[in-house]
Parts: C-alpha cells; sequence; structure tokens
C-alpha cells in the first residue's frame, strides 16, 4: 500500500525546489535553469563569407551596461541587468530572468580582425560583427645554403 498519493510527493519536491531557487537566487543560479541547461545570455554564432555574426539575447540591458572586450581569440560579453524595483520581492511567485551583473567569455574559431569589430544593440538584440582576417595566400620560402 502506498503511503503517499501520486500527485502529493511531486508536490513536496516542487516545494523544495522552490526553497532551493529561493537561496541561489542570489547567486544568479536557479535549479530550473541549470536542469535546463540554460546560460546567459543567449547566443548565436554564424560564419558568412567576410565576417562571424554573433547574436546575443540581453532584454532589459542598455549599451550603457554593457562591456565587450577581446584578447587571444576570446570575446568576453561583460553587463548588468537592473531588478525591477516596482515590485516587491515577496510578490514573485516564479523569477527566471536574471538580475545584477553577469560575464560570458566565448572562444572564436579563429582569429579576427580586433580594429574591424563592431557591436549593435537593438530591442534587446545584441549584434557583434567580427571581420575575418584575410589569409595570405601560400607563398613560396627560398632556402638560402652556404
Amino acid at each position: 500500500m502506498p503511503v503517499f498519493r501520486w500527485g502529493e510527493a511531486w508536490g513536496t519536491l516542487k516545494e523544495f525546489e522552490k526553497e532551493m531557487d529561493r537561496l541561489l537566487q542570489s547567486m544568479h543560479f536557479s535549479v530550473r535553469g541549470a536542469r535546463a541547461g540554460r546560460v546567459f545570455p543567449a547566443v548565436n554564432l554564424y560564419e558568412l563569407e567576410h565576417e562571424y555574426l554573433l547574436t546575443a539575447e540581453i532584454p532589459g540591458v542598455s549599451g550603457e551596461d554593457l562591456d565587450l572586450s577581446i584578447a587571444g581569440g576570446v570575446l568576453t560579453l561583460r553587463g548588468k541587468r537592473s531588478q525591477e524595483p516596482t515590485i516587491p520581492e515577496e510578490q514573485y511567485r516564479r523569477r527566471e530572468r536574471i538580475h545584477g551583473a553577469w560575464e560570458r567569455s566565448l572562444a572564436l574559431p579563429e582569429r579576427v580582425d580586433d580594429e574591424g569589430l563592431t557591436a549593435e544593440l537593438k530591442e534587446g538584440l545584441l549584434k557583434i560583427h567580427l571581420p575575418k582576417i584575410k589569409q595570405s595566400s601560400t607563398r613560396q620560402i627560398p632556402v638560402i645554403t652556404t
């Protein structure tokens, strides 16, 4: 004879998950988010003929709150999203959108022209254009014998 009814056991686990989310929220970590494998911000990287195009979804982040840098073939995106101050904490029933500072680093598939990088932010979508370095054609290297 079962001790719990089927629905009641899952309800207890959901309450535990909810409580863990509340505890871990200050670290911008969510049990639900980790289980879904989400990373912020979500990005796509496309290889076009003369450039790479990286797009990142960053709703609620302004251009002033963004810092983009590139070094050693790694593109780093840093930013912060402000918390919605008009809604009291006790009124939240579910909170999945992170707030606070975040950072994401991405290794690029090959070297890019650092001087030609451009970025634009429009309606929560960041587009970073990363021009490819023009590859020199193969050339012969003369060998000098002495």
